[in-house]
């Protein structure tokens, strides 16, 4: 198949998952076209069966801002039209779906429009009034429509009273890339041998509760001798190191800011938190167990679907950082129970979340709508 797709290409969930979509599809003899406004990180190297096309959105004096959603829709359907595409998949519904359904007018129906939903597209900008509408139409006019967890596509419903049917397809990983990595040669440049390294990676918006990370950490290495990694940037990144000032932890914690390779760090890392108060799927999680390292989490959205209670980590309400302390000492204390943890989460990202399962439904799905 000749497939076009279209992400966010930074560092955030969505784009991170279409990139190594488009990767494993190329691997499977598919022609991969990559249609963005950059070059998505995960990327990288030339690899045979991609090619990617740049979107540009040129400043006009009549716009106040230059109409990126035309440009992409002008550009796909010109891609669509040159490579003669069979589909375009388009990961977060605005404005990248609306461009999508736009490109098939100006093509055919030919063309078909899979969307891929990620959680904020719906959970926050679906919210908006100003934007629901167009929403709904993205996720309507579209051929299928899939959501990263069955918590997002609950949410979908609620919001949006479609009729549209919407299959629930996880995200994945890479096990050739995430997997329990001998780290020794870098483990004395965070911390000495005998602490505990616990792992945040999050855009640092309010959301993530990256406030609550720190909470969690004063805690825990009030009982335990540790260190704190935090990776990633974003808007609350200045109230975090302020907050890390006050309770003195500046020289237990570590800013590393954004990352194109995560896994050797993950690797590194003790124990994940991701106290997140919104969170569609929680790839982070799903990484940090393919690494045979468990997670504390918060329970909401579509972590719980990742991340098992009790087996492979442990989950508590959004907030409660007094649990998820509790939570993280004891794993640390006991060996037997982290064993069993780190070992229950490789064996469900084998049965669950490998990249060869996923791919092959959403090839299902492409199959058949051309099909029809």
């Amino acid at each position: 198949m000749r497939i076009g797709i279209t992400c966010y290409p930074s560092h955030g969930g969505s784009g991170v998952v279409a990139t190594e979509l488009g990767k494993l599809l190329a691997e499977r003899g598919h022609d991969i076209h990559f249609i963005t406004y950059d070059m998505p990180f995960r990327l990288g190297k030339f690899m045979q069966n991609i090619r990617y096309h740049g979107v540009e959105a040129n400043r006009y004096a009549v716009f106040k801002y230059p109409p990126y959603d035309l440009a992409l829709a002008s550009r796909m359907a010109q891609v669509a039209k040159t490579y003669e595409l069979d589909l375009l998949h388009v990961h977060y519904a605005v404005p990248h779906a609306i461009a999508a359904v736009l490109a098939k007018q100006m093509v055919g129906e030919h063309l078909k429009v899979v969307t891929t939903l990620h959680g904020t597209d719906i959970t926050v900008l679906g919210e908006d009034p100003s934007l629901r509408d167009v929403i709904c139409f993205g996720i309507n006019k579209s051929d299928a429509v899939t959501a990263v967890s069955q918590s997002l596509v609950k949410q979908t419903y609620e919001l949006f009273c479609s009729d549209r049917p919407i299959d629930c397809i996880y995200n994945f990983v890479d096990t050739r890339i995430y997997y329990p990595r001998d780290v020794a040669h870098i483990c004395e440049k965070y911390g000495a041998p005998h602490e505990k390294i616990l792992l945040h990676i999050s855009n640092f918006r309010p959301v993530k509760r990256p406030l609550d990370v720190i909470e969690v950490f004063y805690k825990v290495q009030q009982e335990i001798p540790a260190r704190l990694l935090l990776v990633g940037e974003g808007p609350e990144l200045p109230k975090v190191i302020q907050k890390v000032e006050d309770l003195g932890l500046t020289d237990r914690v570590i800013f590393l800011g954004k990352q194109d390779e995560v896994a050797a760090l993950i690797s590194l890392a003790d124990l994940l938190l991701l106290p997140s108060e919104k969170e569609s799927f929680g790839l982070v999680a799903l990484e940090a167990m393919a690494c045979g390292v468990p997670t504390v989490a918060s329970n909401a959205g579509g972590i719980p679907e990742v991340v098992e209670h009790e087996v492979t980590g442990f989950l508590a309400d959004p907030g409660d950082t007094d649990s998820m302390s509790r939570f993280a000492i004891r794993l640390l204390r006991d060996e037997r129970l982290y064993q069993s943890f780190s070992e229950a989460g490789l064996a469900r990202v084998r049965e669950k979340f490998c990249g060869l399962k996923i791919v092959e439904q959403y090839e299902q799905i492409y199959y058949r709508l051309l099909e029809k």
